[in-house]
């Protein structure tokens, strides 16, 4: 209750990003909306937070389109993502799409900053998918989240941004 809380008071206060978050409450947090808590949505959440420091938006700024690719698990990431830019579909600033048939990625993340236009698309590629489950069987939650928080960025995903 109190990660909610905090997440409300600050895209209502527009103050701070969603960074004041310790590493237990967002494992609290993608665990509470996803139902568990794995490095799939320890990805989604630093790409989440990394769109946020390149866009320099708030919480709520952020517009997300997601797509998994032809041999994804699961599009748990977006979960991870929703929960880090506070983007949902109830308000029509996140949309998954069907899954591409592309056997090279596990997914695609555009996301947009709603008020300046500009945009990265972050590709997750394939290879990423035996690390992620590698650290899924060998590592407890908190573990999941700092083995992907301080994984090289490149060894999880490629950004581009789009002006």
């Amino acid at each position: 209750m109190t990660t909610l809380f905090l997440i409300c008071l600050l895209a209502a206060t527009n103050s701070g990003a969603v960074l004041a978050e310790t590493p237990e409450e967002w494992v609290r947090l993608g665990g509470r909306v996803h139902g568990g808590f794995g490095s799939y949505i320890a990805l989604g959440i630093r790409i989440g937070l990394d769109a946020m420091k390149r866009l320099d938006a708030q919480p709520r700024d952020l517009k997300v389109t997601y797509q998994e690719g032809q041999n994804s698990p699961c599009p748990c990431v977006v979960d991870g993502i929703m929960i880090a830019t506070v983007a949902t579909p109830g308000q029509n600033s996140l949309q998954v799409l069907p899954s591409s048939q592309d056997s090279n990625i596990l997914g695609i993340a555009k996301i947009e900053h709603q008020k300046t236009g500009k945009s990265l698309r972050y590709i997750i590629p394939s290879s990423t998918r035996s690390l992620l489950a590698r650290w899924n069987q060998d590592l407890n939650e908190r573990q999941r989240y700092d083995a992907v928080m301080n994984a090289q960025a490149r060894s999880l995903f490629n950004v581009t941004a789009k002006p």
